[in-house]
């Protein structure tokens, strides 16, 4: 359980916040705009729940992933050490549930014939934006993995990669199932 009765400590007004483990890092240290920039995806799928009550199935799904995301962030926080007792991870179950997910809506809508421009309803359209961020996530936990000094379990490394897909699916769901897609007209504008 988590008990949090005081929101300022002070600690980071020199420039540097603790990881789980107690080592304090600067602020612009990649694991920190890692875990930070999962935060900004789960915020972002936030905003998309104000647009989902309508879609009962699809908001449970994004209930599920922001609980699966703040597991990323304390997977990220408290980097794999040997010798230490293992934290809360990402586990491949997770990866396992959001490609089924993604299949389950998958499954109901038409092929596509053209990529898709962000947008149509609302939820669509905050969907690609939690897309677009969620790959900026990966981006970094990637280029965090390929440091030596810095170990990223595998499965945190999938689950954002299955999420920009499931966000994706979703966003066409979203959009009638994709019947509201926007759809790129290549040159349209010459």
């Amino acid at each position: 359980m988590v008990l949090l009765n005081r929101i300022y400590t002070r600690t980071g007004d020199d420039g540097t916040t603790a990881l789980g483990t107690g080592e304090r890092r600067p602020k612009y240290d990649l694991r920190i705009e890692a875990y930070g920039t999962v935060d900004e995806t789960n915020a972002a799928i936030g905003v998309v729940r104000l647009h989902t009550a309508d879609m009962p199935d699809l908001d449970a799904m994004l209930g599920r992933i922001q609980n699966d995301l703040f597991d990323l962030g304390a997977d990220l926080a408290v980097p794999e050490r040997e010798g230490k007792a293992e934290r809360l991870r990402v586990v491949a179950s997770q990866v396992e549930r959001l490609e089924r997910d993604i299949d389950a809506l998958n499954d109901k809508l038409a092929p596509l014939t053209s990529f898709v421009l962000p947008g149509g309803t609302p939820a669509a359209a905050h969907l690609h934006v939690a897309r677009t961020i969620c790959r900026r996530a990966e981006r970094v936990i990637v280029e965090l993995a390929a440091r030596p000094e810095e170990q990223v379990g595998a499965a945190g490394i999938q689950y954002m990669n299955r999420l920009s897909d499931f966000l994706f699916v979703a966003s066409r769901a979203a959009n009638g199932h994709g019947a509201g897609d926007v759809l790129w007209v290549p040159g349209q504008n010459r």
